[in-house]
């Protein structure tokens, strides 16, 4: 949530931190603001609203600071205000800052302070960050680059709870300082210039060179040079990664929304995950993960831990591991599962999905289940996240960046590779060869079955153009259609502001059937041959009640009095999800645009939830 840019260079960083910014919309946000250092003094201009309108007062102050930092706040302590806003100053203006996270000891820092004479303008916790380092930094003789650091260092101490934090201090106009813990911060390195961010999209114009910060790590940043510190404030090296990212995949390319681009990009984001993992003559290949029969076979259970939509890809999962591997395995809400004292022990797998690398919840569960002596497995979009650098093993989707807000591509590229992890581990187990056969063939073809589903949309668009107006939709699915179900209603539900709900087939004889009544629609999607009749009979007893249904499958339905049949193309049942999905995002998507409203940024919701 929320989003940091900094800039120090030899340019103007005025337009540069309104590009970043520009750039992490996606992250959610109801205020901006910018600090440009001029000549030695700040320039802070801060705004309830949109970058834009952001920009359009920054543009007639003529800025010409090469140094600068900038935050999209979304309120956490303090309504939306242009006070509340990022970046703080503190008392006296000498230090000003940019803060994701969360302070949970503000309240007993602000009381410190004020009693040191310090005076607070706003209601955020933010606001005590610059001027406890103010405190640390005034307590010193002498005023340095070191004395800086320090007091930086000192005060991040005093700190409980979560921040990624930018600093600048007028005393030194050639550098800033970075720091993080528990909330993600990246540097980019460019030539002349350097950058800091929430998130690589903000800068991939500019640099493919990212350094990724780690929990109370420190970074000296100048435009020429790039310090990294540890807590005793000593010296320490970092590997700088390569992003290979196309900076035109943060841009539009000419759809209307990134939402709809990244629905078109699923063909690809699947082929792209699928990679040199899979071929149909040879074994699947992980070599980031190497795992041998011996240890597959100690495996007695499987937690899959996620949130939201990648849980949801989770429960695909699930049940691939449950039939094709027969290991035993459980699905758990990464928010639940670290309070829950789940049964852990070193037989047992514990596998984290996250697209971003940054989930706060997914993060701490993790940390939980590596100290109750499990195997850890990281499975993220976003290499060098700090998912990835806590977890024992990890494998990576390639999906490219996702800038909506409602996840597509991500969760398409995830079942993908949770499949061809499935097989790997049935074929190191030595499991059915005639069923991984049919698996393989079948992921190998997904992307063109993907085209060809993405050919022609006509007959969903027309659909949510005749329901757009609906006020409550209900979702149905036995085995595997559940899972398209739950994740299909999310969507709707994200971007659209309806209220929908997702029940297993078989249980709305217990209790929600009360809920349909004449013109109600119930979305359902059948693909699971095994459960055809039984579902089939359920969405009768809807359609006896008036309600309009849309069915998606991959089936011939002859003589059915469903309102709306879309088809998709078969494939092998446990990879249905990956293809129902598809009309679920477009319908979805339809039913937004209908509305007028913001499909890439709907309200109250953040891209990364990087605090609890």
């Amino acid at each position: 949530m929320c989003g940091i840019v900094g800039y120090i260079g030899n340019k103007k960083a005025e337009p540069i931190l309104i590009e970043g910014l520009t750039k992490l919309e996606y992250r959610g946000y109801d205020s901006a603001g910018l600090t440009i250092l001029e000549k030695e003094n700040f320039k802070t201009i801060k705004n309830k609203g949109r970058v834009k309108q952001l920009s359009e007062i920054t543009s007639q102050e003529n800025l010409v600071g090469t140094i600068g930092i900038a935050h999209t706040r979304w309120a956490t302590h303090g309504k939306p205000s242009s006070t509340n806003s990022h970046p703080h100053n503190d008392s006296s203006n000498t230090f000003s800052i940019v803060h994701n996270g969360i302070i949970e000891n503000y309240q007993e820092l602000r009381k410190f302070l004020g009693e040191n004479g310090y005076q607070f303008l706003s209601e955020t916790d933010t606001e005590v960050i610059p001027n406890l380092i103010h405190y640390y930094f005034s307590k010193e003789n002498e005023h340095s680059e070191n004395t800086f650091l320090k007091a930086v260092n000192i005060a991040t101490k005093d700190l409980k709870g979560s921040f990624a934090i930018g600093v600048l201090c007028t005393h030194f106009p050639d550098i800033m300082i970075a720091v993080r813990k528990d909330s993600p911060l990246v540097i980019g390195k460019g030539d002349g210039e350097n950058f800091i961010s929430s998130d690589i999209p903000a800068y991939l114009s500019f640099t493919h060179q990212f350094y990724f910060l780690k929990d109370n790590e420190f970074a000296v940043i100048s435009k020429d040079s790039i310090d990294f510190y540890d807590t005793q404030l000593t010296k320490i090296n970092k590997e700088i990664s390569q992003i290979d990212w196309d900076a035109t995949s943060a841009e539009k390319n000419g759809y209307e929304d990134f939402m709809l681009k990244e629905i078109y990009e699923q063909p690809n984001s699947i082929r792209e995950t699928i990679g040199n993992h899979l071929s149909l003559n040879t074994p699947c290949q992980f070599d980031e993960l190497n795992f041998s029969k011996e240890f597959l076979s100690q495996i007695h259970k499987i937690y899959i831990v996620a949130c939201g939509t990648a849980m949801y890809a989770g429960l695909t999962a699930k049940t691939m591991l449950e039939n094709i591997c027969e290991i035993n395995t459980e699905v758990d809400v990464a928010s639940e599962f670290r309070y829950r004292n789940p049964l852990i022990n070193k037989n047992t797998l514990c596998i984290f999905i996250t697209q971003s690398g940054e989930t706060a919840d997914t993060i701490a569960a993790l940390k939980l289940a590596k100290s109750k002596g499990a195997t850890t497995l990281a499975v993220s979009n976003v290499e060098g996240s700090s998912i990835t650098r806590e977890a024992d093993f990890v494998t990576y989707t390639h999906a490219g960046p996702e800038i909506a807000v409602a996840s597509t591509k991500a969760y398409t590229s995830q079942i993908t590779l949770l499949g061809i992890l499935v097989i790997y581990f049935a074929e190191t187990l030595g499991k059915n060869t005639k069923i991984l056969e049919d698996m393989k063939k079948s992921i190998l073809e997904l992307p063109a079955k993907t085209e060809q589903l993405l050919s022609d949309i006509t007959e969903i668009k027309n659909f949510a153009h005749e329901v757009y107006q609906v006020k409550d939709v209900f979702f149905l699915g036995r085995g595997l259609d559940y899972n398209s179900s739950v994740e299909g209603s999310l969507k709707l539900k994200e971007i659209s502001y309806i209220h929908s709900e997702a029940f297993y087939s078989g249980e709305l004889k217990h209790g929600p059937i009360a809920l349909i009544e004449k013109d109600t629609l119930v979305v359902s999607v059948l693909t699971v041959q095994d459960l055809m009749d039984k579902s089939i009979s359920n969405i009768q007893e809807v359609i006896t009640r008036g309600a309009k249904t849309l069915i998606i499958t991959d089936k011939i339905l002859e003589n059915s009095n469903f309102t709306k049949i879309i088809k998709v193309p078969e494939t092998n049942q446990f990879l249905t999800p990956i293809l129902s999905i598809i009309p679920l995002q477009l319908f979805a998507y339809y039913i937004s645009k209908e509305k007028g409203l913001d499909v890439d940024k709907p309200r109250n919701l953040a891209k990364s939830v990087t605090v609890e």
